[in-house]
């Protein structure tokens, strides 16, 4: 006897398709920023009161780059730099890919691997609407695993 696989697999295929809005609606899309011009050291103050390892950087409201822990350790740290005297927009990152909200998981865990890097903002119109991060990625990606295998396994009970 042949079950009719119908709309459960129809369902079971669209949510593989997962978009950056799913990852938005998840976390929400509320991201800490900086001017480009505060000091190194007030960036550091302010993700050590929020337990955070990066900021975004914006300028007039438009996204400009990020600063992370990791520029903070190869761009102050080992080149003798002082963090009192220089600016965020030294050192901050500037180089990512901006993705849209209907872009798919998928497609930001390929960008993330293939420059090696950690985030990648999210730019509807000109205007930043969220930041996500490989764990967000990572995490959409389990939670979807985690989704799929509970559908087929419903759809092998019933």
């Amino acid at each position: 006897m042949s079950k009719s696989v119908g709309l459960s697999k129809l369902n079971i295929q669209i949510k593989l398709m997962r978009k950056v809005s799913d990852i938005l609606k998840r976390k929400g899309n509320k991201v800490s920023y900086v001017a480009p011009n505060i000091s190194v050291v007030e960036a550091l103050e302010i993700m050590a009161e929020q337990n955070i390892g990066s900021l975004v950087v914006l300028e007039n409201d438009k996204f400009v780059g990020i600063i992370t822990e990791r520029d903070y350790s190869r761009k102050i740290v080992l080149k003798g730099r002082s963090s009192i005297d220089t600016p965020v927009a030294e050192i901050m990152s500037t180089d990512f890919p901006p993705v849209k909200s209907n872009d798919t998981v998928e497609k930001c865990m390929q960008l993330m691997s293939a420059k090696h890097i950690r985030y990648l903002p999210v730019i509807e119109n000109g205007i930043l609407s969220g930041i996500i991060s490989m764990n967000d990625v990572v995490t959409e990606t389990i939670l979807n695993q985690q989704e799929t295998i509970s559908h087929l396994q419903s759809y092998i009970h019933s």
